[in-house]
């Protein structure tokens, strides 16, 4: 859906985007990864249309991105734009009508997602007398009112209490299984496993890691496992084997003992439990594959100053 090509720009002496380059699939949810002040931001506002790039382009559906693609977009920013002194119900109409909903049709929508997300009393309160949880619900309301095929959301879940950030991921998943494309960016990393098919990490203006979940979590695999099994008098040293593979930990417990091993790369899984069959009682192998967040911070540790 979203093609992004050597991306570029510069506010007065600072780089926010280095020749950034994506590639949005379409009906997919996309994470937008990276700390504070690496251009997640700045890139979503050019996708916006707020801001313009230095130089590159961006391709909506192989077209060069203009304005007849904004009713196409929807956006629900980090920092919320919602008139504290309007009314949720005339506001919401007001926000629908901006992206070419007729009044009619945008009360039918409304009624039909305010009764989905149980805040049918909320029609005729003021902004400013909402929570900070409720006032995010209304907010993405706005943001998806007029289906838009692309859908944006920075930090969606901040303000949420457990419960309704549940109620918001299951509809984010519901959007996206209609076929909406969702840009999801998040200093979240666990959210991020649960909802994202690919992700991308930008950091120090530039993108560092691009690609499917699975794809970058197999990537960072190092094949590292624990291996449980009942206490031994076999001491570490006798339990080695230098040839397949390295012990990192050993961890005694009330019931079995734990081995935290790392495989060399020529080693397989196999030869290494045939190693042990003869020396413990194995209860249990479990594979430590890398996380999201494992993967985030490892690489954002790694990318050089510019």
């Amino acid at each position: 859906m979203l093609e992004i090509k050597n991306i570029v720009k510069q506010y007065a002496n600072h780089r926010a985007l280095d020749d950034v380059s994506l590639s949005i699939p379409e009906s997919k949810i996309f994470g937008l990864l990276g700390p504070n002040g690496a251009g997640k931001t700045s890139l979503i506002r050019i996708i916006n249309q707020i801001t313009a790039p230095d130089s590159g382009e961006i391709l909506f559906d192989h077209q060069p991105l203009s304005g007849q693609h904004i009713a196409q977009i929807g956006y629900l920013p980090e920092e919320r734009g919602l008139y504290k002194k309007m009314k949720v119900g005339e506001q919401m109409i007001y926000l629908a009508q901006l992206k070419g909903l007729c009044k009619s049709d945008a009360r039918k929508r409304l009624n039909y997602w305010f009764e989905k997300l149980d805040i049918g009393s909320w029609w005729d309160k003021r902004i400013e007398d909402l929570s900070k949880g409720m006032q995010q619900k209304v907010q993405f309301i706005a943001t998806v009112l007029h289906e838009p095929r692309l859908i944006i959301l920075d930090e969606p879940f901040s303000g949420f209490d457990p419960v309704n950030a549940q109620v918001i991921q299951d509809e984010i998943l519901e959007l996206n299984k209609k076929g909406a494309t969702i840009i999801y960016s998040t200093h979240r990393m666990e959210t991020v496993e649960e909802l994202c098919d690919n992700i991308a990490l930008i950091n120090k203006s530039k993108k560092v890691l691009d690609g499917s979940v699975r794809d970058i979590k197999k990537k960072y695999n190092n094949q590292t496992y624990l291996i449980n099994y009942l206490p031994s008098t076999l001491s570490v040293d006798e339990l080695s084997n230098e040839g397949l593979f390295d012990i990192h930990a050993h961890i005694p417990n009330q019931d079995d003992d734990q081995l935290r091993i790392r495989l060399h790369a020529d080693s397989t899984l196999n030869d290494t439990i045939r190693h042990f069959l003869d020396k413990i009682q194995i209860t249990q192998i479990k594979e430590i594959v890398p996380s999201i967040h494992d993967i985030f911070i490892q690489t954002v540790s790694k990318t050089p100053s510019i």
